[in-house]
């Protein structure tokens, strides 16, 4: 595995473009949206390539016969080495990779449990993530009724950016808060004039915006994020963009909310989580 330069991340555009599930996330590292890592075989032909966005999503892709890779990302991924100092959650493509990748973890790899966040080191956690399509019809159809008094939502601003604090927040999926006032687009749903929820573009390009949506703990489980949601996907309809969604499948509160927005399963890709 080495270590690619940004000025060479072209390289990836076209074998990124044969990829067929969602890949949004690698798309904006090789495209310098967000500072993340590229590592490939071979830096001036490469034909196994690994991306790992900032936020710890990653990808896999490429040739998947390529043993002197497969071993050295082995190790990688096992962290015998110790070069990473965080989880990573890695998808592969094509699907030929599944069954390299169970040969590799033969030994370390446990299906997903509850308890994630105390994976012992050296220990590939198996999960599942979803891919949905938007059914515009659906969304009409179901779509919550406009936010009554004491609430409002508003385009999100520089600030909103800067306030909005959680786990998936546009400061975790955008350099800046510029690049994504520029680049990007968000709203914000206030509670007594409290930023409550933000949903916003976590990718977006050729008319394909994949959302993130974070909600402000003291103000779950009022509806808010689907409110939120709604106006962005309203956003996306008025301005020809498809609405994209994602999720790992243990999680259960995207799970359902992408159902209440009009998103439906379509895909389900083994998703490897990589302990530090």
């Amino acid at each position: 595995m080495k270590l690619l330069e940004k000025k060479n991340y072209s390289l990836l555009t076209e074998p990124l473009n044969k990829v067929t599930i969602n890949s949004l996330f690698a798309r904006s590292v090789i495209e310098c949206r967000v500072t993340g890592k590229v590592y490939v075989d071979d830096c001036d032909h490469p034909r196994t390539l690994y991306v790992i966005h900032p936020y710890g999503m990653s990808l896999l892709f490429g040739d998947c016969h390529n043993k002197t890779f497969n071993e050295r990302f082995r190790d990688y991924a096992l962290n015998l080495n110790k070069t990473r100092n965080s989880h990573e959650w890695m998808q592969a493509f094509p699907r030929d990779w599944n069954a390299v990748l169970d040969e590799l973890f033969i030994n370390n790899m446990i299906k997903s449990s509850e308890n994630i966040e105390h994976i012992e080191n050296g220990v590939i956690e198996l999960n599942t993530r979803i891919n949905f399509k938007f059914d515009q019809n659906r969304f009409l159809e179901i779509r919550g009724k406009r936010i009554s008094s004491g609430f409002k939502i508003a385009r999100t601003s520089t600030q909103n950016f800067e306030d909005m604090k959680g786990v998936v927040v546009p400061s975790h999926f955008w350099d800046n808060a510029n690049d994504f006032i520029k680049h990007g687009v968000g709203f914000s749903l206030f509670c007594d004039n409290k930023l409550a929820s933000t949903a916003y573009s976590a990718y977006i390009y050729d008319h394909k915006l994949e959302l993130g949506i974070e909600t402000v703990e003291e103000f779950r489980g009022r509806g808010f994020a689907q409110h939120t949601c709604s106006a962005l996907i309203d956003y996306c309809l008025e301005n020809d963009y498809e609405p994209i969604w994602a999720c790992r499948g243990e999680n259960t509160g995207s799970y359902i909310l992408a159902q209440k927005l009009g998103f439906a399963p379509c895909a389900e890709i083994p998703y490897y989580r990589l302990s530090q």
